[in-house]
């Protein structure tokens, strides 16, 4: 009887034993699947954390960009409207070459108590307004009289006024408005084509205003030419690129932004090909732009200048300072702290003399590339700390180049209009809509540049190919 039990127990235990490590076993399946989850969570969490200042959006951190003067107001959210303290900004009035009307009204006897009135010494109270004009187009009809000619045997028709003849049912003042609407103020044919019936009184067919924008294309192309050939002469270029859609297909959009100019072009490709079409294999001056590798490659095959963005650099320091590894994290604050440093020394230029400036700034890049090319042994650390050994110095031309800015700002600033006007209009449909965007973008940021009116040059460009006169040029004239 003992010895049953005994078994029992025995055999008990066996089967308890069993279904432990079973249990020990399911345990640690689960940990191990754990594990991996908790690696693949915490790749997403670091993805996801990519703000503005950590990832491939247009770098504005606070680090690039002088301190903003601390807020003295005592609490809460400031009132809107203008703020005390700030400059009053009144319009300028029109002058009297500008006015078309001016009308005037006297009193014939007081209004308070009816007596009789005399001259007062003083300015008249007034009001200047704007307002369109009930018909805001003129409708001319241009006619050609026939005559037959007895021994040709034929009727010859006068000749029409040039433009008139070249600009058809549209004449080159509305054929550079329609224009303006469409590359300015990103308006679809539809929109600009209820804009001409409801406001102007106009009926156009879609069809009609695609004939426009072809002509207002075609004004514009010398004047794109131009700027194109002066592309490689530039001391210096900020260059940039996004995406573009065209009808289904994925095209990139080039910015080159000079000193006094600034041109798009639309390409099929992202890489260095592109840089050597447009300036060259000998280009002589400095590229301002991000670390991407078509400029690495153009730099390498032909011996360019280029200044990598330090607000791109920042970014991607920013982003070490985000993983779960410590020793990442404290070398990418360290490089952080060493950013810093050297964008003090820069904010800090007019407060300084030229040598003192120029001392503290070659300080303060030893002491960055220093703390950039000693990294811990981790993956991460070690591809910016192989990038500084084998790019360092093109991240510090801005300090040897007079005129070379530190980051690729001015590019990105001129690229967000043609973002604005991706995401409204959604693209181009072929060749033509491609040389018309190329063409318009570049017209409008350089006339910005050059502090011109968009649509007063569309006039003159627009008049010029009516007439077969020579375009105007975008080139900036300094006489």
């Amino acid at each position: 009887m003992r010895e049953e039990l005994r078994r029992l127990s025995k055999r008990k235990l066996v089967d308890l034993v069993e279904q432990l490590t079973d249990r020990v076993d399911a345990l640690e399946q689960r940990v191990l699947h754990l594990e991996q989850r908790n690696t693949e969570l915490e790749a997403e969490l670091t993805k996801a954390r990519k703000t503005s200042s950590t990832s491939s959006k247009p770098p504005s951190s606070d680090i690039v960009k002088a301190p903003k003067p601390a807020a003295t107001r005592r609490g809460g959210k400031r009132k809107a409207g203008g703020q005390p303290g700030h400059r009053k900004h009144e319009r300028t009035s029109f002058t009297p070459d500008e006015l078309d009307n001016v009308w005037e009204y006297t009193l014939t006897a007081c209004p308070g108590c009816g007596g009789g009135l005399r001259n007062a010494s003083v300015k008249p109270r007034v009001v200047q307004q704007i307002e369109l004009v009930t018909k805001p187009v003129r409708i001319e009809e241009y006619r050609a009289i026939g005559s037959w000619c007895r021994c040709c045997r034929k009727i010859h028709f006068a000749a029409l006024p040039e433009e008139v003849d070249t600009g058809g049912l549209v004449g080159p003042r509305l054929t550079a408005h329609i224009g303006y609407l469409k590359g300015a103020c990103h308006a679809s044919y539809t929109t600009i084509q209820k804009y001409v019936q409801d406001v102007l009184g106009v009926p156009l067919s879609t069809g009609q205003l695609a004939k426009v924008i072809s002509k207002v294309s075609a004004a514009l192309e010398v004047p794109y030419e131009q700027l194109l050939e002066s592309l490689p002469g530039e001391a210096s270029l900020n260059v940039d690129e996004t995406g573009h859609k065209d009808n289904g297909k994925h095209f990139w959009t080039w910015c080159f932004r000079a000193r006094l100019y600034t041109l798009f072009k639309i390409d099929p490709s992202r890489g260095s090909d592109v840089l050597l079409q447009v300036l060259g294999k000998e280009f002589a001056g400095v590229i301002g732009a991000d670390y991407f590798s078509a400029y690495r490659k153009y730099m390498g095959d032909f011996g360019i200048l280029v200044q990598f963005c330090l607000a791109h650099l920042i970014r991607d320091v920013k982003y070490l300072t985000t993983l779960s590894d410590k020793a990442t994290q404290k070398y990418g604050n360290n490089v952080l702290a060493r950013l810093r440093r050297l964008f003090q020394v820069i904010h800090r230029r007019e407060r300084m003399s030229p040598v003192g400036f120029q001392r503290a700034l070659e300080q303060a890049r030893k002491q960055l590339t220093f703390t950039a090319t000693h990294p811990p042994y981790a993956g991460a650390a070690q591809n910016l700390a192989d990038r500084f050994r084998k790019h360092g110095e093109a991240y510090f031309q801005f300090i040897t180049t007079p005129g070379i800015e530190p980051t690729n700002n001015l590019a990105e600033q001129a690229i967000r209009f043609i973002v604005i006007d991706r995401r409204i209009t959604q693209g181009t449909r072929g060749h033509a809509g491609r040389r018309w965007s190329e063409r318009i973008w570049t017209t409008i940021a350089t006339c910005a540049q050059q502090q011109r009116s968009v649509f007063e040059f569309l006039q003159h460009a627009v008049h010029a190919h009516f007439t077969a006169q020579p375009a105007p040029s975008l080139l900036f004239d300094s006489s």
